[in-house]
């Protein structure tokens, strides 16, 4: 726990000394993450939507909010960040927990201390870090103080604050959920790295390559890009290079930051030809059953830093595009990865991502769902599209029955078997089969159902044949 009393995390940057060779970082030891960590709002990047004159969250940081709000977002965008800011807004003490080392005993002490300090005119700001670790019983011991505004709590968390944080907690609570950083979010916060005394403080260049390959490994994670930076950074530091020029600093080339972070650059550029073709080959390879070259591709999409949720999108067409109801689960296994994406968030939904493509490239494959559709909205397009049968129309309205409408309507849960013959489509189309089932997988066993269930809805004699107990 710490306080603004204290030398720690959260208090204002130390000044800058001069040791002879041009300014040295703060904190110089510490973490290049730490280091570069935004001093002011000037400096934050790709948080913009959150940043706007006179949102909560610039009024909270600028000193004059008086909400308590949930930071919800990917690692590495800004949320320790956000709180180290908020520590320095005038007026306020500061008191930062950790859910992993926290229990109700500490946050009680720290409410007791921050209801002290109240009445002597002094608001404290508590922020609790990975606050979705604290347990039910230890969320609750806040409600209390946040609800009287005894302390203004800044909670962060990287998972759903919908399912990790008690309701209660939620309504007294602003939620803002900060964005992964972009490409040139990530850029501009290297480059500043590399150049700012906090930083590098110039003593080295990056090659435009190694940049490139280090935006790729942050995946939109700033602290991610920088620690890539520092170990590359300072492998080319730490003895004579034979490129090493006499009036300028070494450069960290592409092969240093693969050297360094043991990855190889990927080919693929998520603007360009390799992001169409890598993601082309992915679903050919699903479609065509061959679980290792998808999991080849996966793997180079996930390396490349493509966006999760673009290839969660790709599986969950996929699965009613090219397997539909040859494996009606397979669309059920997209959907949840792609919710693992969303709740959870990478690098761990990798793992549900790898399981869906896995799942969808061994099931048995069908077109026959987009066959489906696609010949029914072509007859569509081409006009065939005549009056619905009268005993169809709506009947729940006066007049209906004048007009006919809903007259003759047979109620199929009235038959033992739940079908029964009657008349659906326009007369037009009455006889069409739109719905071709292959023999691949759960459809073999759905081709004769469909057959039998057309038998007895097409019987216009009013025959008494059943579906059978498929």
């Amino acid at each position: 726990m710490t306080d603004t009393g204290e030398r720690g995390l959260f208090d204002p940057p130390a000044p800058e000394v001069d040791a002879g060779t041009g300014p040295l970082p703060v904190d110089a030891g510490g973490p290049l993450a730490v280091r570069m960590r935004p001093r002011s709002l000037d400096e934050v990047v790709g948080q913009d939507h959150l940043l706007g004159t006179g949102s909560p969250l610039r009024r909270l940081v600028e000193g004059s909010g008086a909400a308590s709000v949930l930071l919800y977002g990917p690692p590495g965008t800004g949320k320790t960040t956000m709180a180290s800011l908020i520590s320095t807004a005038t007026g306020r003490r500061f008191v930062a927990l950790s859910a992993l080392s926290a229990g109700v005993k500490e946050v009680r002490s720290v409410i007791e201390t921050a209801r002290r300090a109240l009445v002597a005119g002094e608001q404290t700001v508590l922020f609790i870090d990975e606050v979705h670790r604290f347990s039910k019983t230890q969320q609750d011991a806040l409600l209390d103080a946040v609800e009287n505004r005894i302390v203004l709590l800044v909670a962060a968390t990287t998972e759903n604050p919908s399912f990790s944080v008690v309701a209660p907690l939620l309504s007294r609570s602003l939620v803002l959920q900060l964005n992964p950083l972009g490409d040139e979010a990530i850029r501009t916060v290297l480059r500043r790295a590399v150049d700012d005394p906090r930083g590098l403080g110039g003593r080295v260049r990056v090659a435009d390559d190694a940049l490139e390959h280090i935006v790729a490994l942050a995946g939109g994670d700033a602290r991610r890009g920088l620690t890539a930076l520092e170990v590359a950074a300072g492998a080319v530091q730490e003895g004579p290079r034979p490129d090493a020029s006499a009036d300028g600093p070494p450069t960290v080339d592409l092969a240093d930051v693969e050297a360094a972070m043991d990855r190889a650059a990927v080919r693929y550029d998520r603007d360009g030809d390799q992001h169409y073709d890598v993601i082309s080959a992915f679903i050919k390879s699903i479609r065509g059953s061959d679980v290792d070259a998808a999991v080849h591709y996966l793997a180079r999409m996930i390396s490349a830093g493509e966006d999760p949720r673009f290839i969660a999108r790709r599986l969950m067409i996929h699965a009613s595009e090219d397997i539909g109801m040859a494996d009606p689960t397979a669309i059920q296994v997209a959907v949840a990865a792609a919710q693992v994406v969303a709740l959870v968030g990478m690098p761990e939904a990798r793992l549900a991502l790898t399981q869906a493509t896995i799942h969808l490239a061994t099931a048995p494959k069908s077109g026959a769902v987009v066959s489906a559709i696609g010949t029914a909205m072509s007859d569509v397009a081409a006009g065939k599209a005549g009056a619905v049968p009268p005993h169809l129309r709506d009947g729940h309205y006066a007049g209906a029955t004048a007009l006919g409408n809903a007259q003759g309507y047979r109620y199929p849960h009235d038959d033992p078997d739940g079908v029964l013959p009657q008349q659906y489509p326009p007369d037009e189309l009455v006889g069409t089969d739109y719905y071709i089932p292959t023999d691949h997988g759960a459809e073999r066993t759905l081709g004769p159902r469909v057959e039998r269930l057309r038998a007895i809805v097409r019987d216009t004699r009013g025959g008494t044949r059943r579906a059978g107990k498929d």
